[in-house]
């Protein structure tokens, strides 16, 4: 009998491409990937892919996450954070796992706790510690 080689269909990211300037915050219920520049939040019910090109500066909430541009705020991930060798990122991180490829940059602070989610962490922190 043969296999059934129906491809699953591959689950398209909402993009942001290099070059586009965003005020505001954005939300997606699935991925978003992001090559521009965004001033605000980004809230994904996916994974967040931050490109080499991409910035964000304020906070970044989702499940999963790839960061390799530049991150400024709080970032709350549910699952796996990856920083790649061209992340750069000050702020604080709120996470289960955390996977940092050397060359990245990263200053502040990270706190991993599996028991606690990720949205029971106080969203003033940041703004307390004057970044």
């Amino acid at each position: 009998m043969a296999k059934n080689n129906i491809p699953e269909p591959v689950q398209s990211a909402n993009l942001i491409q290099s070059g586009t300037y965003i005020t505001g915050d954005i939300e997606s219920n699935g991925n978003i990937r992001i090559d521009g520049t965004l001033r605000g939040t980004v809230t994904a019910g996916g994974k967040v892919i931050l490109g080499a090109t991409g910035s964000v500066e304020g906070d970044i909430i989702c499940i999963n996450a790839d960061i390799e541009g530049k991150a400024k705020g709080i970032i709350k991930v549910e699952e796996l954070l990856s920083l790649k060798a061209t992340a750069i990122v000050h702020g604080e991180i709120y996470t289960d796992k955390l996977a940092i490829e050397p060359g990245a940059r990263f200053t502040g602070t990270c706190k991993m706790d599996s028991h606690t989610p990720a949205d029971n962490y106080p969203a003033e922190t940041y703004a307390e510690a004057g970044q």
